[in-house]
Order: C-alpha cells, then structure tokens, then sequence
C-alpha cells in the first residue's frame, strides 16, 4: 500500500504543474493591460505604470513570471490583486464558506443518492424504480440555475422554509437549500449510477452463489450487492468534488453566497490574474487529494484489488 501511495503521489507531480502551467498561461495570454484597466478613465503616467508592472513581475519573460508566482505558492505566498489586497486573505474567507457548501452537497448526493439508487436497482422495473428514472432525468435536463430559481422561490420566498439569500458568515443552516441546488445534477447521475450497478450485480454469479448457500437477503444485499456496487459510485463521487467546487459559482451567484466561485467570478470580471490562478490552482491540489483518496478506497471496497509490488 506505502509503494502504491508513493507511485501515485509521483504521478500527480507532472499533473500539478501542467495544470497550473496551462492555467497560467490562460490567465495571463489574455488580450488587454490588467494594469491600465484598474484605472480605466483615470490613466496614471507611463512611468506609475511600469512601476506597477515591474512590482507584479509583468515586466519579466512568461516562464519567469510563472516560475516566481509557483515558487510563492511553494512558500504559501499567494501573492497580492492589482488593488493591493492579499489573495491568502480573500482564500480564507472564500474558501471555508465554499468548503461548507461543498461538504453539504456531497453529502446530500452520497447518502440520498444512493439510497434511492439501491432501492430502484432492487425494485427494478417496478413503479419507484420508474420515478427514480424519470425524477432523475429530469434533473439532469433542467439547468442548474434554472432549479436554484425556482428552489429560491418556492422554499426561500412562498414558504419561508429557507432563507432566500445567504448572510456574509454564511452558517451551515443557510446553506442547505444551496447545497441541495449544487448536488441536484449529481445527485440525478448517482441515482441512476448505482441503480445501474446495483441491477447488474444483484444477477450476479457471486450473488447467485451467496444465495444459493442459504445466506440471509440482508447479507446479500449489503455485503455482496451493495459494496461490489459503491465502486463506480465512489469513483465519481472522487471526481465531483472539483465539479462541486466550479459549479458553485452559479448556486453562490444564485443565493448571493461570497464563496470561491463568487471570488472567482469577480476576479475574472475585474481581470484579477492572481487571483485566478491562485484560487484555481488550490482547486487542483484538492482534486488531485480526493483521486488519491478515491484510488485508495478501492481496496477497502473490493478486497481483489490488491496494491502490491
């Protein structure tokens, strides 16, 4: 297991500086002066701006400026925006409040997705497994910001049951109903993921065999059915967590939630480079964690899998 993990840890190094590589360079190769847009109408002379410039090492080669900034993020200097604020200081108000919303929605998703999956898998073709379908369906047509609208209004406005908008400390309380926003679509896909799996597998050999020894149905289902089908399940439960943190910049705009993607966002709108890149490539390395953790519950959940040299 300690020979597999340092593999995969060498593997993510050439995965983490190509994406903040590709990154930066998206970032910075964008047409415009981000210098002279601070200022807009109000231009300062040509020599406050290469002052400014030479200070945010806009004046150096790409690859230097790329260097410098990868070496900050080593040394946990995220740098300063063009107005002088630190970017550790925006991550660590933004990042706790997304990281709550995050938390809320996988677990949203997990729990209740699969539950219904289970049940749909083992009631297949019947009448639940067929609203399970068709519910699910209609959650992955419907784009995400058209169903924060209408959660919005029917639970935060009509019945009161939510807030409408998220305060500025952004408690786990308020954060349900966008939680519940941010997990819609992948909740649909878990739903008809394990119900997929759970299906196949309950025709199993392995299952069959179990049943014909005379096992109980609740042995079966739980530790031959429902583990066997928590693989692909946990494989894009790993994957989702960088979708939760992009897609949250829709469900923040929605409930006015001032999370990651709503710093992001605005950092776009503003052409705030560093903090772009900063932002996203934290983004990366918690990514890249949650594959690693992925790849490592693979033994747990299915004991062929085996990590040896």
């Amino acid at each position: 297991m300690l020979w597999y993990l340092g593999k995969r840890l060498l593997q993510l190094i050439p995965v983490f500086f190509g994406a903040t590589f590709l990154i930066y360079f998206m970032v910075f190769s964008l047409p415009g002066d981000p210098i002279r847009a601070l200022y807009g109408d109000h231009q300062p002379s040509a020599a406050v701006i290469d002052q400014i410039r030479a200070q945010y090492n806009l004046d150096k080669p790409f690859i230097i400026q790329y260097l410098l900034w990868i070496g900050g993020l080593f040394r946990g200097d995220l740098g300063q925006t063009y107005s002088g604020v630190s970017v550790s200081s925006q991550l660590a108000q933004a990042f706790p409040i997304t990281a709550r919303l995050a938390i809320l929605s996988l677990v949203f998703e997990a729990v209740a997705g699969v539950v219904v999956g289970v049940v749909a898998g083992l009631r297949k073709g019947k009448l639940f497994d067929a609203t399970a379908l068709v519910v699910s369906l209609l959650l992955i047509s419907v784009p995400t910001f058209v169903i924060g609208f209408v959660l919005q209004y029917v639970f935060g406005i009509k019945l009161a049951l939510f807030r409408a908008t998220v305060s500025s400390e952004a408690p786990w309380s308020e954060l349900i109903l966008p939680a519940i926003v941010l997990a819609s679509v992948s909740f649909a896909y878990i739903v008809r993921l394990t119900r997929a799996s759970v299906a196949e597998n309950s025709t199993a050999d392995f299952v069959r065999t179990a049943t014909a020894k005379g096992l109980p149905r609740r042995r079966v289902v739980t530790v031959h059915i429902f583990r066997n089908s928590l693989i692909p399940v946990v494989t894009y439960l790993g994957v989702d967590i960088g979708n939760l943190m992009v897609g949250a910049i829709v469900t923040e705009g929605i409930f006015n939630i001032n999370g990651v993607g709503g710093t992001v966002f605005r950092a776009v709108s503003l052409s705030q480079g560093p903090t772009v890149v900063s932002f996203v490539a934290v983004m990366v390395i918690i990514f890249m964690l949650a594959n690693l953790l992925v790849d490592l519950l693979y033994a747990v959940l299915d004991p062929r899998i085996r990590y040896a040299k």
